[in-house]
């Protein structure tokens, strides 16, 4: 019993530094080498895949519905960042449109996994919604499923610009030579920054709507579904003002770009997710 606990605490400490770990990594390290960073994505892979059945993948062929639904819907959650982790060593996007069309595959696969992430984080909502519709909490779950629904739609629309159109525009002789995208394409890129802003806006909207249903059915200790409300809505409203913020603030990206970066929308979520594993397992 003793050696079950402990691991599930470091089951539990390993997924919480997962994000955290990619974050520094990905802003800090240069982009390296495919041969040195997938080995470590891999292991890193079944790492997550072990600590996930330590934690409460058992739950998941029990008999109790309830727990195998927090299983089910807590491991959709986290599996974006299986994917995400990947990240830490590709790390930023490149700076010049010519470091783009030389990295062109490795920079589809980033937003081809991001695309999966979303898809994963709708699904793992669409769970936890059917469990918690006889609840307290159900009110606020059928917000947040509305609002993600609408969300990963056009998260997939904007990774999917891109993951396709932009490498194809890198590519034109004016983008490589002054490193500057064509006048014909300067209001197609802000049409993709109001998608951006809407999906992320939505995005935040839900994760705090479903902490509160959450807490509501009881789930959900009430600091750490405070926690996640009050952060979530602060993002929220950073991003949904950007239209009114003075332009010499948005041309530095303060203070909405941090959360618009596409997978950060992705981290309460998966912190949700642990928590809900723990709760199955238990």
């Amino acid at each position: 019993m003793h050696n079950q606990k402990l691991y599930r605490n470091l089951s539990q400490a390993y997924l919480t530094i997962v994000p955290i770990a990619t974050a520094v990594l990905g802003f800090t390290v240069s982009n390296v080498s495919y041969k040195t960073y997938l080995p470590i994505w891999i292991t890193n892979v079944f790492l997550m895949l072990a600590a996930f059945r330590i934690l409460g993948a058992s739950s998941i062929s029990a008999g109790n519905n309830e727990k195998k639904y927090l299983a089910v819907s807590g491991f959709l959650l986290i599996a974006p960042w299986i994917f995400f982790s990947i990240f830490a060593g590709m790390g930023s996007p490149p700076e010049t449109y010519a470091e783009w069309v030389s990295n062109e595959f490795e920079q589809q696969v980033r937003y081809a996994f991001l695309i999966t992430g979303g898809v994963l984080l709708t699904v793992g909502f669409a769970v936890l919604k059917d469990i918690i519709k006889d609840t307290n909490g159900s009110i606020f779950s059928l917000i947040g499923f509305t609002a993600v629904s609408i969300a990963m739609i056009l998260f997939v629309l904007d990774m999917s610009y891109w993951h396709s159109f932009l490498p194809e525009t890198f590519k034109t002789k004016e983008a490589i030579s002054l490193n500057k995208l064509p006048e014909w394409h300067r209001p197609i890129q802000k049409l993709f920054l109001v998608i951006s802003i809407v999906e992320v806006s939505l995005t935040y909207l839900a994760t705090a709507a479903f902490a509160a249903s959450l807490k509501s059915a009881g789930w959900l200790k009430k600091s750490a579904s405070l926690i996640y409300i009050v952060i979530s809505l602060l993002a929220f409203i950073l991003v949904a003002l950007y239209g009114f913020y003075p332009e010499s603030i948005t041309t530095n990206g303060f203070p909405f770009y941090p959360f618009m970066i596409p997978a950060i929308p992705f981290v309460m979520p998966y912190y949700i997710g642990i928590n809900l594993l723990r709760r199955a397992g238990n």
